[in-house]
């Protein structure tokens, strides 16, 4: 996908996550997040939105380093000026990035054409599962979740494979994780495929629509939900997911 792809999702994503938190109320648990409630949703991705912005504002050279996740979640404004304050933080992330100079050049954390390329992209999926979580949150506590298209959801897959997925940094050296392997994931409806780890024939396979897909790597719906089927080896799957360490900054 292309930046402006990735900035009209973002755009998108933002929006309806608003709308279902406000749908949800600022009190709704969150059943993706048992810790939190739409409250703490709201002030996680509206710091994230921000800290974001900051690498194309300030074109840092590292990462910049932030608080302990406990600390941002006592921060941001009163509850009543929370859903403000994070439309106002999205918007503005948004502009930032619309209007930054192709060739800014900042710190990243995973691979990308450019900065901005990848600054778009982490933060259109960024706010796009964080989506699912408000929408979640806002019911019904059965339903699938949200649709997504399915060229953004097989994009976000990709990253979350081969970006998040190659860190090796936040990949344990040993245990579980380390079962060899071939793991396959398979997006029916963009005939998208990848493969994880060694070996010939396939020892498990995920398969199923790309939003579908997307929704259940991410652990916000399971298989039955997802209308996504595994076959073979379950606990090829399972240590990959326990490999895989998500980590805001």
């Amino acid at each position: 996908m292309k930046i402006a792809e990735h900035l009209g999702a973002l755009r998108r994503e933002g929006e309806l996550m608003a709308a279902a938190a406000d749908r949800a109320g600022l009190a709704a648990a969150i059943p993706s997040c048992p810790a939190w409630q739409v409250k703490d949703l709201l002030r996680h991705t509206g710091y994230i939105h921000r800290w974001a912005a900051r690498h194309i504002t300030e074109g840092p050279a590292e990462v910049i380093d932030g608080p302990p996740e406990a600390e941002i979640l006592r921060g941001g404004p009163a509850d009543a000026d929370l859903l403000g304050w994070f439309r106002a933080g999205h918007a503005a992330l948004v502009d930032t990035l619309a209007s930054a100079d192709p060739a800014v050049e900042c710190a990243t954390f995973m691979p990308a054409p450019s900065p901005l390329a990848f600054w778009t992209r982490r933060q259109a999926h960024e706010t796009a599962i964080h989506r699912a979580d408000a929408e979640l949150a806002a019911g019904p506590a059965d339903g699938p979740g949200p649709e997504y298209p399915p060229r953004f959801a097989a994009d976000g897959i990709d990253e979350l494979i081969m970006g998040f997925g190659q860190r090796r940094k936040y990949q344990p050296q040993s245990g579980p994780a380390s079962r060899a392997g071939l793991l396959r994931v398979i997006a029916a409806d963009t005939g998208d495929a990848w493969s994880i780890g060694d070996g010939a024939d396939a020892g498990c396979t995920v398969s199923g629509p790309a939003s579908g897909l997307y929704l259940y790597l991410w652990n916000r719906a399971d298989a039955a939900k997802a209308d996504v089927t595994v076959t073979g080896d379950p606990d090829l799957l399972t240590s990959w997911q326990a490999s895989v360490k998500i980590r805001w900054g």
